[in-house]
């Protein structure tokens, strides 16, 4: 994990930024007070989030879905449900049974967003405020069941227009329930004290392409496929190579593979290297994406960008492998917002200056 040496609120807050470049909708005026507070948890931040995106979508109306319902009623609803009306008939009961179509909240989406609040509720590490909040909150949605957490099919959620206020607060659910859920052996859930590593690995990534879209808005930055170069076209069985992120200016790109993890470098007999498969991937990326372009006149080069941690040996090298430049570099979270936006700056700048040369 990056480094925890300095004040936790500062790494709290950039997540906070991170989060609001993954979801443009953090940075509107909505959320202005979230940003101006001082978090000493994550559960705080969530919650916070949690709270003022429910009450927003509250305002907007609760999202509502036709359900199909099925009741013994005296009068017909919908259409006769022909077992269950001959069974209330044998049973000497005056009721049909119907089937009808019922406009309801109490669909997936609401019950994603009461069922990660009651979680947040039960967390000794989220502050009474916040509860309290949420308590008011979760008022109106008695009508709506609370599932167990960990049946969620994530990834069967679509968005509509209909329900597409319900994407951030849905992905911040997920971050919650997925990236800090924790079993006990009774069987209870329990929320971790920090996101894992392979969510922050996630949100990492998007933090990186949403900025670089965002910023520098000369540059066109996509998470693009790269195909492999063939000679006869037989790509049977091959992965898929998915880049992070992608700058293209001109006849220079520059692909960049963003990672998080707990130590930067491997480690081996006390010798230090980078990661080999972080190394053999990019170096894959940049000679196929090369090769696609016609390297005769285009230019690809490759950063391998880390969350910097508290090793200390960091890596900070530039490599020329067959005609490419392909750097390793570090990025420090454990800092203000301001430092973290230069860092990221000078790989842009740099970029869009020496159009792809070794960054």
């Amino acid at each position: 994990m990056f480094s925890m040496t300095k004040d936790k609120t500062i790494i709290i807050k950039n997540i906070y930024y991170m989060l609001g470049y993954a979801f443009a909708i953090l940075r509107q005026t909505t959320y202005d007070e979230i940003e101006k507070e001082d978090f000493d948890n994550i559960h705080n931040l969530l919650a916070a989030i949690l709270t003022k995106g429910i009450g927003q979508q509250l305002k907007q109306g609760l999202h509502r879905e036709y359900l199909e319902m099925q009741e013994n009623l005296t009068v017909l609803r919908g259409k006769i449900e022909v077992n269950g009306t001959i069974k209330n008939k044998l049973q000497k009961k005056r009721l049909l049974s119907c089937e009808f179509d019922e406009l309801s909240e109490n669909n997936l989406y609401n019950r994603i967003l009461k069922t990660t609040s009651f979680l947040l509720l039960r967390h000794s590490g989220v502050d009474n405020e916040y509860k309290s909040d949420l308590k008011k909150k979760m008022l109106f949605f008695t009508n709506v069941d609370c599932p167990d957490p960990t049946s969620i099919m994530w990834s069967s959620i679509r968005f509509t227009r209909n329900n597409q206020t319900y994407r951030m607060l849905i992905s911040i659910c997920q971050l919650i329930i997925e990236g800090m859920l924790l079993t006990t052996e009774r069987g209870e859930h329990r929320l971790a004290t920090f996101i894992d590593e392979q969510r922050m690995s996630r949100l990492f990534e998007r933090f990186i392409l949403e900025y670089f879209i965002k910023e520098f808005p000369e540059v066109r930055t996509r998470a693009s496929r790269i195909p492999w170069a063939l000679d006869d076209n037989m790509g049977t069985m091959l992965p898929i190579m998915q880049s992070d992120i992608t700058l293209s200016k001109g006849n220079k790109t520059l692909i960049i593979d963003a990672k998080f993890y707990s130590r930067t470098t491997q480690e081996q007999y006390d010798v230090h290297t980078v990661h080999s498969s972080n190394l053999y991937q990019i170096f894959a990326y940049v000679k196929n994406m090369g090769a696609n372009l016609n390297y005769k006149t285009h230019n690809v080069s490759g950063l391998l960008l880390y969350a910097r941690t508290d090793d200390a040996i960091q890596p900070d090298k530039t490599y020329q492998m067959s005609g490419n430049s392909i750097s390793v570099k570090t990025l420090d979270l454990n800092c203000d917002f301001k430092e973290i936006a230069a860092q990221l700056d000078s790989i842009g700048n740099y970029f869009i200056e020496e159009q792809g040369a070794a960054v």
